[in-house]
């Protein structure tokens, strides 16, 4: 792409979050030269951070550079930041935005890789952003087949940055991308988001597969009509039904549904086993996005009365009606077998 006057050799960039994904990116960034801030919400791991330089707790056996600036301070993050990655678990975004909208953070691009839709209010994180900040911020979505581990160990990685403001996303894409991390752009942020989320509920569901001792015919099928289902729903919140074919859509249904480092898919394959949400929560030290999405869904799905997702029903009714993944898989295979297209309009993709 060409060099526009806002361009320059690197910018600052802060990034909210310590987990594995944002301390990723905070990697990506340092690589590409930027001045960059990895900030946490605990002071204690900010010191730990700072001192061993090792996010032992999210992302093991990666190393932190020592131009890599850490800090508990969130003023201080906000300040020297000309991009803001919040890189939080859907469940803290808004009281972290609440803070930062004390902040002079006017001007600055922000950059959403929060996967999840928000519990009670159905908002995604974009919404939410804006509800807190105001319309006018300049915001961009990050979302892709992405596992922070293979992006820290500069495993070549594919990402799409999606927003209405197609400077900031040709901004986001020319300062995140280096010869493994590769961004594209897009303009429909709706489906970008709702992929990156939809897809963790359907991950669950495929680890149950695993759980079960079932095999890749099963799985391969519940990824193929779990496509379907997404594109049902983000037809009906307004999402361009071609997005879910792309890298925010089965791109990244491809990578939860089959990687080891999936967070979502473990805690479906517990469930296969027969382990109880609790105990299985438990054990975990990150945040499986799809449990809370499968809720929003849920609460979603119900001012639909003609929408059919019944692989996401069925992993809400295990995640929070103890109902077992036997049953959960005998009722779905019972359903009345019918034309495969139906409840699929061919129509959304004739004028696309």
């Amino acid at each position: 792409m060409k060099r526009g006057n806002d361009m320059r050799d690197n910018i600052r960039v802060s990034v909210l979050g310590d987990g594995g994904w944002g301390t990723a990116l905070a990697l990506v960034n340092t690589r590409r030269g930027n001045k960059v801030c990895l900030w946490s919400v605990s002071p204690a791991y900010a010191r730990y951070l700072d001192k061993r330089r090792e996010n032992s707790k999210f992302l093991p056996g990666i190393k932190l550079p020592k131009t890599l600036h850490i800090t508990s301070n969130l003023d201080e993050a906000v300040a020297m930041a000309d991009v803001i990655v919040l890189a939080i678990p859907t469940r803290h975004l808004r009281s972290v935005l609440i803070r930062l909208k004390k902040l002079p953070y006017q001007g600055k691009i922000f950059v959403s890789a929060t996967k999840g839709i928000e519990n009670k209010t159905c908002l995604r994180p974009s919404e939410v952003v804006y509800q807190v900040l105001g319309r006018s911020v300049r915001l961009v979505v990050l979302s892709g087949p992405s596992h922070a581990e293979e992006v820290a160990r500069k495993i070549p990685t594919l990402m799409v940055a999606a927003s209405k403001d197609s400077k900031a996303a040709e901004f986001v894409q020319e300062y995140f991308r280096d010869p493994q991390f590769r961004v594209y752009v897009q303009s429909d942020v709706v489906g970008v988001e709702l992929g990156g989320a939809l897809k963790n509920v359907i991950a669950i569901a495929a680890g149950v597969c695993d759980g079960l001792k079932f095999g890749d015919n099963t799985k391969a099928g519940l990824m193929t009509r779990g496509i379907y289902e997404m594109v049902r729903l983000g037809v009906k919140l307004g999402a361009n039904p071609g997005t879910f074919f792309g890298l925010s859509g089965i791109g990244d249904l491809i990578t939860t549904c089959s990687s080891r480092h999936g967070r979502n898919l473990y805690v479906g394959r517990e469930l296969g086993k027969g382990r109880t949400m609790k105990t299985i929560l438990g054990k975990m030290a990150m945040v499986a996005e799809g449990v809370g999405t499968a809720l929003s869904v849920r609460q979603l799905s119900g001012k639909y009365p003609d929408l059919q997702l019944p692989i996401m029903d069925e992993v809400y009714k295990m995640l929070f009606k103890n109902k077992s993944p036997r049953d959960a898989v005998s009722t779905l295979l019972s359903r009345t077998p019918y034309d495969e297209w139906k409840a699929f309009n061919l129509s959304y993709f004739k004028s696309k």
